[in-house]
């Protein structure tokens, strides 16, 4: 459960002045701290303090001890976990991610082990005083992102840094000090060291912050991109045709299409991802014989955007919407020769919105031709509008005592007749029935005559769609 930032601080102060009157030393460190100083709300509250692991867990009786051979005890103030780190010194790194052991010491040598200057800032919070062993705060307010001591010893430490430095570079934003930045680009290949749920961690953040486009820049003048995103670093140098694309290669376009999501007061992650993803099959896909084309890049797109999001551990659900929003982002092309009853589905259906979303982020980072996407906003209004459509008159059972053999052909006469409904050709169970039997004849006679209303004959629109389904 997320508290707000005032329960939160609450909580965290408790913490420091129940520490303080145990008799230690205590202050709110790390990311809190710069947030403050940034003038952005705190997303959480992490304590530091000169009290062991053990102490803190007597003077807590409500504790879990997340990483006690760390020094980390996670204190329950109420219903707030509030992380308390004893001050330490760590020693060796051999996996990547956790030193071999800790040395329990002073707030000055914590502020040493820490990643960047501006997350190495202590604060008091009974005088506001600030504690800066490191130079973090000229650092911030320069707004630029400086990494404690040798950069390549705190990338070697915890590869997950360097993505991070891309993450505050696009989230505060800063510029990398050119020491950090180079650290970054020489040892980007090892980030797949990295497990990919903290891989994703970081890059979902950096993919909502509203700054996107900045933060794939990043990414891939980093180099990190390629290892953990091959498939977008092939967007490179992928020729679009200029009648369609003037803006250039299919990298440019997402970027465009990724700067103009920026714009958006609010995003969601399946439609960021959605948009990132949604010419990632175009490589894969490209021909140029009359013109440059991509036939089929949306369903090679979908299958590709599944594959990179189960490698980078995104919930079935993301997946599973990133995927049908990829799938039918061209289903916009001839989307005015659609029937009724297709159009009316799919502008209702629950992924319209962010469909009808994706496909304006598409045109804007393009030619920047909105008629399609105002058109389907008008259609849309027209079926608000419209009186209800009646529920589904006929089902399965009614069907089958008409003399319908259960199998294939029930399915086919159900679509066809939700068809009609939906046009506002057929209203009563009778009419239906006997629309159904002089379209789609049974294979058997009917159980009980008085089920079926005789045949009736109805002429029914020709479907004049060339695209797939919707």
């Amino acid at each position: 459960m997320q508290h707000d930032v005032a329960t939160q601080r609450e909580a965290a102060r408790a913490v420091v002045d129940r520490l303080r009157d145990g008799g230690h030393t205590a202050y709110f460190v790390g990311g809190c701290v710069r947030d403050d100083l940034l003038g952005r709300p705190p997303r959480e509250f992490d304590i530091a303090t000169d009290a062991e692991p053990d102490r803190v867990q007597e003077l807590f009786s409500r504790n879990v001890a997340v990483g006690k051979q760390f020094g980390v005890i996670v204190a329950l103030m109420g219903e707030v976990p509030i992380e308390v780190a004893t001050f330490r010194c760590d020693e060796a790194y051999v996996d990547g991610r956790h030193p071999t052991g800790v040395r329990f010491s002073s707030a000055q040598e914590d502020a040493q082990r820490r990643d960047f200057t501006m997350n190495a800032l202590f604060l008091d919070p009974v005088n506001g005083e600030i504690l800066d062993f490191v130079g973090g705060r000229a650092d911030l307010e320069q707004r630029v992102l400086r990494a404690i001591g040798d950069p390549r010893q705190r990338f070697r430490e915890d590869r997950l840094r360097m993505l991070r430095a891309v993450r505050f570079a696009t989230t505060i934003p800063v510029e990398i000090e050119p020491e950090t930045w180079s650290a970054v680009c020489e040892m980007a290949p090892a980030i797949l060291e990295v497990s990919w749920e903290r891989i994703r961690a970081e890059f979902s953040r950096i993919l909502m912050s509203g700054r996107s486009e900045r933060g794939l820049r990043l990414l891939d003048e980093s180099g990190l991109l390629a290892p953990i995103l091959p498939e977008l670093s092939a967007l490179h140098g992928v020729e679009q045709p200029p009648q369609f694309h003037p803006e250039g290669d299919v990298w440019v376009h997402t970027l465009l299409c990724l700067h103009h999501l920026d714009e958006l007061p609010e995003r969601s992650l399946p439609l960021s991802l959605g948009i990132l993803l949604h010419d990632v099959g175009k490589p894969a896909t490209f021909t140029d014989t009359d013109r440059i084309r991509f036939n089929g890049h949306d369903r090679v797109g979908a299958e590709m955007s599944e594959d990179i999001l189960r490698r980078f551990r995104y919930p079935n659900a993301v997946i599973d919407e990133v995927r049908e929003l990829v799938r039918h982002h061209m289903a916009f092309v001839q989307i005015d020769q659609w029937r009724v009853a297709k159009l009316k589905r799919f502008l209702g259906s629950d992924l319209a919105e962010r469909q009808l979303a994706l496909h304006r982020l598409d045109c804007l980072g393009a030619e920047r031709d909105l008629e399609t996407h105002d058109w389907c906003l008008a259609r849309r209004a027209e079926f608000d509008a419209e009186t209800p459509a009646p529920p589904r008159v006929l089902s399965g059972h009614d069907l089958m005592r008409a003399g319908y053999r259960p199998g294939a052909l029930i399915g086919k006469v159900l679509a066809a007749l939700d068809d009609e409904r939906l046009e506002g050709r057929l209203i009563t169970k009778e009419d239906a029935l006997a629309w159904a039997i002089d379209e789609f004849p049974p294979l058997s006679p009917p159980q009980s005559p008085a089920t079926s209303a005789g045949p009736r004959s109805c002429d029914r629109q020709s479907d004049p769609e060339t695209t797939g389904d919707a």
